[in-house]
């Protein structure tokens, strides 16, 4: 993407300035102000991510990893009080409670065998039978969206080989119904043709064929546009070096334009290259503008293509929700954010963990634990009450 900003706006204008401009001349600038908009939305995302991803490195990872190491010190702190004497049958109920939530979070991550049967203990559960029902579940609810058996041998502990086995089922399906369709043609094809299936066929090469013709005239607009600045940038008719040195500059950005179908990028060209003016691209016809705005369109389709992928790529790799809606003037922000409630986090379970020293302690802190926990839950019934009542 050129990041260049001293190129001339692009835009139509009516002659008078008072005359309504034509729907195709409307189109035309109402595509050129969203492919710009597009152009500095992802280069904001192209300057935001390197600091995020600096300071989410040097700054957030150790912290999530230190938080990681404390839960699971606080699963076997709590697991060693469980025993004490001093606390209450519901004191005990709690503290599994506890227990179950904090091991859960983090025997996945270092695959600790002890803290997964502290867990199971605590819990009245199994921690690897939980993870294969998951994984059954998933695999059954892409059984029914896919319409395929995936088959009972799959690997549970390994999520490759039913990612495999999936994709392999939907190749087959795929083969399957494209050679069903190929010999429903062929079928088709022996049969004799009614007058109806004739005039039909006829129809839709007519079609083809002006689709076709206008494709072609699509493209002959964006290379007359080429060729005008290929001649007039051309370097070797330039004997000035400076001038020879600019040119090829230019000349580089106006191939790089055409291979991409970059009419906006070369139609700033000309205008900085004052090779057209505000009235050449004012009188610009109407078959021209319809050809233009096919190009634009294209151009417009590929940049918001960009930008889904630059967002789901970012969403993935900072292990965001699929569905999240990042903004980059907000990206460092909300890092910030996060940070702050990591290191809060982190010193709540470093004074927590000096304190469960003896079973008075333990049962101050279940006390506290339990208004937080009902604070949190009361605060929940309240959202959902509200959202019940929502008319919409």
């Amino acid at each position: 993407m050129n990041k260049k900003s001293a190129l001339k706006p692009v835009s139509l204008k009516s002659d008078d300035g008072k005359s309504k401009l034509s729907r195709h001349q409307k189109s035309f600038n109402s595509l050129i102000q969203l492919i710009e908009k597009r152009h500095k939305t992802l280069l904001s995302w192209e300057q935001a991510i390197p600091p995020f991803q600096q300071r989410y490195v040097n700054d957030l990872l150790p912290l999530t990893q230190k938080a990681s190491e404390l839960r699971m010190k606080m699963a076997y702190c709590l697991h060693h009080a469980h025993g004490k004497k001093g606390l209450s049958r519901t004191d005990r109920q709690m503290i599994s409670e506890f227990i179950a939530h904090l091991a859960s979070s983090v025997a996945s991550i270092n695959e600790d065998i002890e803290l997964k049967a502290i867990y199971n203990k605590h819990s009245g559960s199994d921690y690897d039978k939980e993870g294969d029902a998951a994984f059954l579940g998933m695999k059954s609810m892409l059984e029914d969206v896919l319409g395929v058996d995936l088959g009972d041998d799959l690997d549970l502990g390994g999520p490759e080989s039913f990612i495999d086995r999936a994709t392999a089922h939907m190749d087959q399906q795929t083969a399957r119904y494209e050679a069903e369709r190929q010999a429903r043609e062929e079928r088709a094809a022996k049969r004799k043709k009614t007058p109806k299936q004739l005039a039909k066929e006829a129809a839709e090469l007519a079609v083809a064929a002006q689709q076709q013709a206008e494709q072609e005239q699509v493209s002959q607009s964006i290379r007359e546009v080429f060729r005008k600045l290929a001649s007039a940038l051309h370097p070797d008719r330039e004997r000035d070096p400076v001038e020879r040195e600019r040119k090829n500059g230019l000349m580089q950005r106006a191939n790089l334009a055409y291979q991409k179908r970059n009419l906006l990028e070369l139609l700033k060209l000309q205008l900085e290259l004052e090779h057209i003016d505000q009235n050449t691209v004012n009188s610009l016809s109407e078959s021209r503008l319809k050809h233009y705005n096919i190009i634009l369109r294209e151009q417009l389709s590929e940049l918001e293509h960009e930008l889904w992928h630059v967002k789901g790529k970012f969403c993935e790799q900072f292990e965001l929700p699929p569905f999240s809606d990042p903004k980059p003037s907000t990206l460092m922000r909300d890092l910030d954010r996060e940070i702050s409630g990591a290191k809060a986090a982190i010193l709540q379970m470093e004074q927590d963990l000096l304190g469960l020293v003896d079973s008075q302690a333990v049962k101050r802190w279940l006390k506290k634990m339990h208004h937080e926990y009902q604070w949190m839950m009361d605060a929940k019934a309240e959202i959902d009450s509200n959202w019940d009542d929502c008319p919409f």
